[in-house]
Formats: structure tokens, sequence, C-alpha cells
């Protein structure tokens, strides 16, 4: 992934942005509205939220977010690889790349939320082969089969 920059970005960015929209809209036609946790432009600009861009070229071609939920537990938000970019290890780097900054903040643990359903079993291929085991809800999220919950114990220090 040599060609590929990883860095903090602004979701506000018109490049940004139309990639998490294709998200939004991607989380809104496989799950029921009231279960999309997705979050949208202006939830990613909160300050618990450290949000992330892989560019090739300058191009965005994934997304993704750290949520601090406590000092020791953050969760994985918004992750989104480019349909153009799939399969060419970007979602895994971007992956990688938010793992290492939740173990250099110190927490112990990073979960997620993803869909149950069939679109979102590329996703969850993914994060079980990064060590992501099933986990139950957390974070208020409510239990439903519409959602599959996972999380990573970090080691300490």
């Amino acid at each position: 992934m040599s060609d590929v920059v990883i860095a903090p970005d602004d979701p506000r960015a018109p490049d940004v942005t139309a990639l998490l929209v294709r998200h939004l809209e991607l989380m809104r036609a496989t799950t029921p509205a009231e279960f999309v946790f997705a979050l949208d432009v202006t939830g990613l600009v909160d300050p618990a939220i450290t949000f992330c861009s892989a560019r090739r070229d300058g191009v965005v071609v994934a997304v993704g977010a750290l949520k601090e939920l406590d000092a020791t537990h953050g969760e994985l938000k918004s992750m989104h690889t480019a349909a153009e970019a799939r399969g060419q290890g970007v979602g895994a780097a971007l992956l990688g790349h938010l793992v290492g900054l939740a173990r250099d903040r110190g927490y112990r643990r990073l979960s997620l939320e993803t869909g149950s359903q069939a679109a979102f079993a590329p996703a969850r291929a993914l994060y079980a082969a990064s060590g992501f085991a099933p986990c139950g809800p957390f974070g208020g999220y409510p239990d439903s089969p519409n959602s599959v919950f996972m999380t990573l114990a970090l080691a300490a220090g």
C-alpha cells in the first residue's frame, strides 16, 4: 500500500463528503432505517472522533473513524472503501492504521457495530481476519438481528 496515504482528514471536504454520501446511501439501502448507525458529516466532526481518509494520488479511496467511548475503549465508525478500490487492501490498511491509533491512545479494547446482512459479509470477514471477535452490544446500541458487534482486545502499554 505504498501508493496510499492514510492521514487525518476533514469529513467536510467535498471529495470526502461525496464518499460519505455513498456510504450512507449503501447503509440505508441494506439496513432498516432505525438500525442505520452510520454517522453523517455532522456526526463525524465530534471532538471525540478522529476521522481519517486513505488517498491514492490525492483521490480519496477509503474513510474511517475512531471514536473514544471512554479512556480505555474505542469504537470504529464509518469504515467505507470506494467500490473501485475494494479488493486492493486499502480497507485493511486503513483498519490497521485505526487500530494503531487506538493502541497509541492506550485503549484496551476497540469495538464496532456492522450490519448482519449479506452486503456486510466482506466487512465482517475483514474484521475477523484482523482479530475482531463477536461480542454483545456496547455503547448504548440495542440488541438487534440487524447488527453484528465485534471487539478486539488491545495489549496494554
